[in-house]
């Protein structure tokens, strides 16, 4: 009962706060308590258009800033149509955080309305984001379970510590990992850019590569699987298929989880952190 009073009172401040955005390119804050400070907990993250930033921090709240882009459209010298004057107020917009048992959401109200996010997070997440169009998604200094997805836009992700699956279309996928969760499997995907993930000199892990256009390059001492790629064939009546497995599979260390990485038109870096 203590925990349901303390929920609602958190969503209380927040709604209070969104309904005093609406300066256009000026920045607002969100203060975002959780149910159980100092514990595990989930934050998911969604925008349709404009980009993310996340920062970890020793706080125990979730602290989301948010700054709206100002609409060209106004600027138009044009203030006038048809003998009518413009009158515009296009600074306004809407972000919704809710808290419920240590798991905080984030969306934002109109789809097309340009948002930049930045948080400043506790560490011990599991983290979820995403975004669409115009904008990139930067983490830093963040530990736990992170999925990352963006479409048309690079991901990078510095100082990491835990697990990651991050995927992309358009852009590149850079990761540097300061220690991983060395049970977990991990992924990192794009079709047009490079896959860049550093990962501890340490890491025992099984690899999986692909680049359908590009080269695969890695400081690690690779024990690369030179098994026959399998073939596939298809006889059926009016279709004839082949296919030829074209992965590279390797061991870094004597072998640990799956990490996959593939691209369509770009390279793959696999780096050995050493420091």
């Amino acid at each position: 009962m203590k925990n349901m009073k303390f929920t609602v009172l958190a969503l209380f401040s927040i709604l209070a706060v969104s309904a005093s955005f609406g300066q256009t390119g000026s920045t607002e804050s969100l203060t975002v308590p959780l149910s159980s400070p100092g514990k595990p907990y989930s934050l998911k993250v969604h925008l349709v258009t404009g980009s993310i930033k996340v920062v970890g921090y020793e706080g125990k709240d979730v602290i989301v800033n948010v700054t709206p882009r100002k609409n060209d459209d106004n600027d138009k010298s044009d203030d006038t149509k048809n003998g009518m004057k413009r009158i515009s107020a296009s600074g306004g917009f809407e972000v919704t955080a809710k808290e419920a048992d240590n798991t905080v959401t984030i969306n934002t109200g109109n789809p097309m309305k340009a948002l930049d996010l930045e948080l400043k997070i506790p560490q011990d997440v599991k983290l979820k984001l995403g975004t669409v169009n115009d904008g990139e998604v930067n983490v830093e200094n963040v530990s736990g379970e992170l999925e990352v997805n963006n479409v048309n836009d690079k991901i990078t992700l510095t100082n990491i510590s835990g697990s990651v699956v991050a995927n992309t279309v358009n852009g590149d996928v850079t990761v540097t990992f300061k220690t991983i969760d060395p049970k977990a499997p991990m992924a990192f995907s794009t079709l047009n850019g490079d896959v860049n993930v550093t990962l501890p000199a340490d890491t025992k892990a099984n690899l999986k590569l692909k680049s359908d256009n590009g080269d695969v390059f890695s400081d690690f001492d690779i024990d690369i699987d030179k098994t026959p790629s399998k073939i596939d064939k298809t006889t059926e009546p009016g279709m004839y298929k082949i296919k030829k497995d074209d992965w590279v599979y390797g061991k870094i260390n004597g072998g640990g989880p799956e990490i996959m990485m593939k691209n369509m038109q770009g390279d793959i870096y696999v780096k050995k952190n050493t420091k």
